[in-house]
């Protein structure tokens, strides 16, 4: 069985506790939290996040469930070097930095950590791969949504003054039409997408700098047109209260003889930190694998043999999928 323990107990935390259920190879053997573990109600022994390290031979796999803002910057090298780790860092622009710190850390301590895992970066990247392998001339499109992004909502809710948020990244309808009609359009950021707030702030905070602070954050809103709402809690959590999301990731190219082709790769989701669960849970059964191999150093999803993240051995794969 592979030992896994959790780091942060949130939506994704809790998503990745009902995705190792779902594993008949995997065992959760505790949660690490910074809350008060009397207060925190999972079916795993509960345990301060500042003891994790009293667990370095109890957990052969610690799936880091933090936010990319400030959370996985510094927790997944600083755990990289005692457990192998998987994380779900989703900033993409910050990525190669992430990358380097992790890689670091893990060498040092002899262990695996696989970053920024999940549909995107994750899944999506993989298709992105695979279609401009294939189709070499041509063009990509990734689009987002309508959905709530769970990285985007944790980067509003570490703003002074906002007790809660949700966040929407919703596709521009006319930019999608154009891309599977086979244009082929050159579109910028900005003409993508667009991204939708709802904020609950706190009595007496200033709205004008919260928003200001939203609509001009770099890598997260200032390359979209962003419109912010301030709500009731209330009304948040009754109009507000899922996390779906999807997207679609397209290709169109041309192969050697002029001819054009479109590659589509679309998920819907009806809840956004179960499905990142499960690809969480698929990751940590590669890291556990390459460790066994000897393997150190980070990784990412381009870096992972597609065999090691299945429970079934080889031979299963190749007569039941190939």
């Amino acid at each position: 069985m592979i030992r896994i323990g959790i780091y942060g107990y949130g939506n994704l935390g809790r998503g990745v506790e009902y995705a190792v259920s779902q594993n008949p190879d995997m065992e959760l053997v505790g949660v690490f939290t910074r809350r008060d573990p009397a207060s925190v109600h999972a079916n795993a022994p509960v345990y301060r996040a500042e003891d994790v390290l009293s667990y370095t031979d109890k957990i052969d796999v610690m799936i880091l469930c933090g936010g990319s803002a400030t959370d996985l910057p510094v927790q997944t090298p600083q755990l990289a070097q005692h457990f192998n780790v998987v994380d779900s860092f989703d900033t993409h622009a910050n990525i190669p930095t992430h990358f380097e710190n992790v890689d670091t850390a893990a060498h040092a301590g002899g262990h695996v950590g696989i970053i920024s895992v999940g549909w995107d970066p994750g899944l999506f990247s993989l298709s992105r791969l695979y279609a401009g392998a294939v189709l070499p001339e041509g063009k990509d499109y990734t689009f987002w949504g309508k959905g709530v992004s769970q990285g985007h909502s944790d980067a509003i809710r570490r703003i002074r003054g906002v007790l809660d948020a949700r966040q929407y990244t919703v596709p521009v309808p006319a930019a999608l039409e154009a891309v599977r009609s086979g244009e082929m359009p050159s579109l910028t950021t900005r003409e993508k997408h667009t991204r939708e707030c709802f904020v609950v702030a706190e009595d007496g905070a200033d709205l004008a700098r919260i928003e200001k602070e939203i609509v001009e954050m770099p890598n997260y809103f200032a390359d979209y047109d962003t419109t912010v709402h301030f709500i009731s809690a209330e009304e948040l959590k009754g109009k507000h209260s899922g996390l779906p999301h999807g997207g679609t990731v397209i290709r169109t190219g041309t192969a050697g003889d002029g001819s054009r082709h479109t590659i589509e790769y679309s998920l819907s989701l009806q809840s956004n930190p179960a499905f990142t669960s499960s690809v969480l849970c698929a990751y940590a059964r590669a890291a556990y694998r390459l460790q066994k191999e000897g393997a150190k150093g980070c990784k990412t999803v381009f870096d992972v043999p597609p065999a090691y993240l299945s429970s079934e051995d080889s031979a299963s794969l190749r007569k039941h999928l190939l």
